[in-house]
């Protein structure tokens, strides 16, 4: 297949990180025995704000942080295939999942020339210190995940700084 032009940026950044690339033969497990459930968000980079390398934590990155069924599927793999033995889950100030209710998000994806999404559940909050203590909660309480070390935490994208909550 060749090469898009809708990608050509990526793909040629790509070349120059390949070209030096120093990480063949690192192993797939969590050197640090770390996952971190956080947004998408692109002001997060979650291996420098905790002060990591690549290899020391398993990285789960969704729509406000949230805890759902996959991400639970993914850390049981974590955790009894990669090392995993505990678990941050890290939101963030000025997250769009926390600033509206799933009704807002509906429609600003129609405004915005999307299609009906009425049958997504986006998991918004109104409280996000609530939701985070909600969902390390499900982790503590997963028969899958009986004795994965949880905690929440916000960060902070004004100042990088990262608070625990629970």
């Amino acid at each position: 297949m060749p090469e898009s032009t809708e990608f050509a940026d990526v793909l040629a950044a790509n070349a120059t990180y390949a070209a030096g690339f120093a990480m063949a033969g690192l192993p797939g497990e969590a050197a640090r025995g770390l996952a971190v459930v956080t947004c998408m968000d692109s002001r997060i980079e979650p291996l420098a704000m905790l002060g990591l390398r690549a290899g020391d934590a398993k990285i789960l990155r969704n729509a406000g942080a949230r805890v759902t069924d996959d991400v639970v599927r993914t850390l049981v793999l974590a955790r009894y295939l990669l090392n995993v033995e505990r678990v941050m889950v890290v939101a963030h100030t000025r997250c769009r999942m926390a600033s509206g209710d799933a009704a807002s998000i509906h429609e600003a994806i129609r405004a915005a020339g999307g299609p009906d999404t009425s049958s997504i559940a986006f998991l918004t909050t109104d409280d996000q210190e609530a939701s985070v203590r909600s969902d390390v909660g499900l982790m503590r309480s997963s028969p899958y995940l009986p004795d994965v070390v949880a905690g929440g935490f916000i960060y902070d994208v004004d100042t990088g700084r990262l608070r625990q909550v629970c």
